[in-house]
């Protein structure tokens, strides 16, 4: 049976890391829209997430909040311990179609202030966490399922004053690719989106006019990002129209630094 086109991922499920707050908030929100039940995961932010399910349960969708540290040691083992006991709960089975890494954190600093503990922490929640995450939703996710991974364009525009941020988000075009030709004999697609400037908490930056001024000088168009426009571009990666589009990491940036 087709999902109705205006609920293109009616009878899907899907997982959202760090789905509390800016971009993964509005990530759920959309897919939720589409029709998925949507697990909202979270770190600290309980109230946020379950005002989240909340909003989303009073518009007419189905949600559910899993919590997980994925900085800590055997945070991924939590995060599916959670994710797994909601789902059979609802539906019998862990399975499930569509697994958006959003989590991720972005410390302000640059090469001088860089500690060894800040460069393992955004291991740990950048590169890590996505990396078993995916090993684990692979056991899980349905033939026919979506991947979408967060990459950022700091892997082509390397922002020096979050340099271990730019240097570890790399990792997941690459995790991107191989995701892709691993699991496409199952049909599952596998694509990452590279967002440029979107103002979130992340991007205090952009609150004063110089630094709204200079964003805005590096794109192509002439406005800040939002939340929403990653996550248009996201429910169309996770639903029907992406089948044949896989391997991929897709700028949404506004048309950031198309010339010199």
């Amino acid at each position: 049976m087709t999902a109705p086109a205006n609920k293109p991922l009616a009878g899907k499920i899907a997982l959202v890391t760090g789905a509390s707050r800016g971009i993964g908030r509005s990530i759920a929100t959309r897919l939720a829209h589409d029709g998925a039940m949507v697990a909202v995961h979270y770190v600290n932010s309980e109230g946020p997430a379950k005002a989240l399910v909340a909003e989303i349960t009073s518009a007419g969708g189905s949600a559910f909040a899993v919590k997980s540290d994925l900085a800590s040691h055997g945070g991924v083992a939590t995060l599916f311990t959670a994710f797994d006991a909601e789902l059979v709960s609802r539906t019998g089975v862990s399975r499930f179609d569509i697994l958006v890494n959003n989590a991720g954190i972005a410390p302000m600093h640059g090469l001088n202030e860089t500690t060894e503990a800040i460069m393992d922490e955004i291991y740990a929640v950048n590169v890590k966490a996505p990396f078993f995450i995916s090993q684990e939703a692979a056991r899980r996710l349905n033939d026919g399922g979506r991947i979408v991974n967060l990459s950022s364009v700091v892997v082509r525009l390397p922002f020096p004053s979050a340099l271990a941020y730019s240097v570890l988000k790399a990792p997941i075009d690459t995790l991107t690719r191989g995701l892709a030709v691993e699991l496409g004999a199952r049909s599952i697609t596998v694509n990452a989106i590279s967002p440029g400037v979107i103002e979130t908490d992340m991007t205090s930056f952009v609150k004063s006019q110089e630094g709204l001024d200079f964003t805005l000088g590096q794109q192509a168009l002439k406005r800040l990002g939002q939340p929403a426009d990653i996550a248009d571009v996201v429910a169309f990666l996770a639903g029907p129209d992406s089948r044949w589009v896989t391997g991929q990491v897709l700028e949404v940036s506004g048309g950031s630094v198309l010339s010199f």
